[in-house]
C-alpha cells in the first residue's frame, strides 16, 4: 500500500540561498528560516510540481541524483521533518 503523497511549499513562498554546504531556507508564511543540507533542497525540488509518497520520491533522488545508499525510513523521517516544518505538505 502506498503510503501520503507529498507536495512541496509553493517556491514563492520559500526564499531559498546557497550557503556553501548549506542551504538557508526563509519560509515567508511562517517567518521562519530553517539551515538544511542535502537531500532536503533535492527533496522540495522534486515534490515542486509533483505530489509522490515516499517510495516514488526515493526512486527519482536515486535516478537524479545518484543516491546509492537512501534509507527509506530516513526518508520518510525527514518528509515528516519538512511536513511539521510547513515546508511540504500531504496533497
Amino acid at each position: 500500500m502506498a503510503g501520503p503523497q507529498y507536495l512541496a511549499e509553493p517556491a514563492r513562498r520559500i526564499k531559498s540561498v546557497r550557503l556553501g554546504g548549506i542551504t538557508a531556507l526563509f519560509h515567508r508564511p511562517s517567518a521562519r528560516t530553517h539551515l538544511v543540507g542535502s537531500p532536503v533542497p533535492e527533496i522540495l525540488d522534486a515534490l515542486q510540481e509533483t505530489a509522490m509518497d515516499a517510495n516514488a520520491l526515493l526512486t527519482f533522488l536515486q535516478d537524479r541524483y545518484e543516491v546509492a545508499d537512501a534509507d527509506p525510513a530516513s526518508l520518510a523521517a525527514r518528509l515528516a521533518e519538512l511536513e511539521a516544518a510547513g515546508l511540504v505538505r500531504v496533497a
